[in-house]
């Protein structure tokens, strides 16, 4: 078998062009090549057009085709008919995409596709309370009921999804997984005192709250720091940098204890992670973020959200401290708690890794994808 992903992102080495979404498909593709199924990526959106090998998969970086008023138009004509070529090529089975922004929308393909709910704009603009452009959710819309399958990463993205696009096709739920061999606690001196969030710095992923609560925090314990790993964003009401929304909540004492790290290497993460003393992810807006399982397969103390898709994989007090994250003083009491209580932070780490290994491991939900494509060939 054969399987084709699409995306407009992937963590190439020594490159930081990806997120969760580019992350998860390497986990997917990486245990696929492992058990002898054959993987090609195709990134749409590249700089070049360009045919790489890396870690045994063929990569074809895909450059849009720009033309006056109508590039969105003629690249998804170049990408759908070069795709189709490859698919010839290397025999390639079933084709999978992402839902964010519709990019298979007016695509025709001759190999069965798969959209993977990892979260749409309409989705996030619905967390988030904002509006959506018109044209982005007729393209998402488009691209959903053009889908052969649709698969969701968690439950609550896959409910959400279906309601606001008032889909009929039945949509099942695979688990984002991770590889809890490569994602291990490390022999690492660890940080005293160091507050970790990692992931785009971005309105919709709590970081507002978390520099808000982190200010409480000082008040307490003023050596403890804060570390914020990721690249920046233009914030969606402000129109300016969000890290430049967060530096200007601090005096200049407290902005000391307070580091941006804008991208590093995707190989680099799992040496931030174990340095962190604590892991704060209190996001407004998820699908079924890596970010959380990696933390969870290295044992990190965690004080996350308790919203939709956090249920699903957190369990309050026992594989860390879940809280609303529009609630500071719950924010800034729950970090100070992992950080305070030794015993109980590492219990709770501990826990964490055995939930990710008992439910969450890339072997598991690998078998759950091979079947399900096997079922689209059959």
């Amino acid at each position: 078998m054969n399987i084709g992903f699409i995306t407009p992102e992937y963590p190439l080495k020594n490159s930081s062009r990806s997120g969760g979404l580019g992350t998860s498909i390497k986990n997917l593709s990486i245990q696929l090549i492992a058990k002898g199924i054959g993987v090609t990526i195709f990134i749409v959106g590249a700089e070049e057009d360009e045919v790489i090998r890396e870690d045994g998969i063929e990569f074809h970086l895909l450059k849009p085709k720009k033309l006056p008023f109508l590039t969105w138009w003629v690249s998804r004509k170049k990408y759908q008919n070069y795709i189709n070529s490859i698919c010839l090529k290397n025999k390639i089975d079933v084709l999978e995409a992402p839902d964010w922004s519709g990019i298979t929308a007016f695509m025709k393909f001759t190999r069965p596709l798969i959209i993977r709910l990892h979260g749409t704009d309409c989705f996030f603009c619905h967390l988030e309370k904002r509006k959506q452009k018109k044209k982005n959710f007729f393209l998402e819309k488009r691209a959903l009921e053009g889908a052969d399958a649709i698969i969701a990463v968690s439950n609550f993205v896959g409910k959400e999804t279906r309601d606001l696009f008032d889909l009929k096709k039945e949509i099942i739920t695979i688990y984002n997984g991770i590889d809890s061999e490569v994602f291990t606690p490390l022999s690492i001196d660890r940080e005293e005192k160091t507050i970790l969030y990692f992931g785009t710095v971005i309105r919709k992923k709590g970081v507002l709250e978390l520099a808000k609560a982190f200010k409480k925090v000082l008040e307490k314990d003023p050596e403890v720091r804060l570390k914020m790993v990721g690249k920046d964003s233009t914030d969606v009401f402000e129109g300016r940098s969000t890290s430049g929304l967060i530096e200007e909540m601090f005096e200049e004492e407290e902005r000391k204890q307070v580091e941006f790290i804008r991208e590093i290497p995707y190989e680099s993460v799992r040496e931030e992670l174990a340095k962190a003393t604590v892991v704060a992810l209190p996001s407004f807006a998820e699908a079924f973020p890596m970010t959380w399982l990696e933390a969870m397969a290295m044992e990190k103390p965690m004080l996350t959200s308790n919203i939709g898709w956090a249920n699903e994989l957190m369990i309050n007090g026992e594989t860390g401290i879940t809280v609303d994250p529009s609630n500071t003083d719950d924010l800034a009491n729950g970090i100070l708690r992992l950080l305070n209580d030794r015993e109980e932070a590492a219990a709770y780490g501990k826990n964490a890794r055995k939930r990710i290994i008992n439910r969450f491991s890339s072997s598991r939900v690998l078998e759950e994808n091979i079947n399900f494509y096997n079922s689209l060939l059959t």
